[in-house]
């Protein structure tokens, strides 16, 4: 199922799927993305793994996770985020942040990449999901980012349960670069992982 980004209700829409525990294909700050909910009722939903089967990835990897407002990373994490990074958010600026205990258990990883998007629209669908979003590029593992929301619908319209296109945009993808991946080290030090649209200085 296609729609469009500014059709009524559309944040809506997209959250509904998501809270079904439904694959969706969502506009970003930086390119399209697969979205699903990282966790539903205090339980992992698991479609972490299932993106990593569209997706074809030999090994799974961790995804970056959206959350709707800056200050909402400190429900996951009790690690300081130092000031000249925290207050650029929320743009294309993914942050990767020791978990807290309780997230540390609910998921079996120790870190988490979190990212508060840019993008007014994409956070309200956030919002309305209650949980962080799963959120990695749009192409087959080792192939590049689809940009095209036509190239989208053709190459996963079958895999996807939803695919919100941004016709704002002419369906292509608002920024063609992965957003700037950080990590925050002991003691507040910030070591650039990827460098993306956002410039740090």
């Amino acid at each position: 199922m296609t729609s469009l980004k500014s059709e009524p209700n559309s944040a809506e829409t997209a959250a509904k799927f998501l809270l079904e525990k439904k694959i969706v294909i969502l506009p970003t700050d930086t390119i399209y993305g697969f979205s699903a909910l990282s966790f539903l009722d205090g339980k992992k939903t698991g479609l972490d793994k299932r993106i990593d089967e569209i997706k074809k990835s030999a090994e799974s990897k961790p995804l970056i996770e959206l959350i709707a407002r800056p200050q909402d990373v400190f429900k996951y994490t009790d690690q300081e985020i130092p000031e000249k990074i925290f207050k650029k958010w929320p743009c294309a600026l993914t942050l990767l942040v020791k978990n807290n205990d309780w997230y540390a258990g609910l998921t079996g990883r120790a870190a988490t990449a979190f990212r508060c998007p840019g993008d007014e629209w994409l956070r309200r669908v956030v919002e309305l999901s209650s949980s962080p979003v799963y959120s990695t590029s749009v192409n087959y593992s080792g192939s590049p980012a689809l940009a095209s929301g036509e190239e989208i619908v053709k190459e996963f319209g079958q895999a996807a349960d939803l695919i919100v296109l941004d016709e704002e945009r002419g369906g292509q993808a608002k920024n063609p670069a992965a957003s700037t991946l950080v990590s925050i080290e002991d003691g507040g030090q910030i070591r650039v992982l990827r460098q993306g649209s956002v410039l740090l200085n």
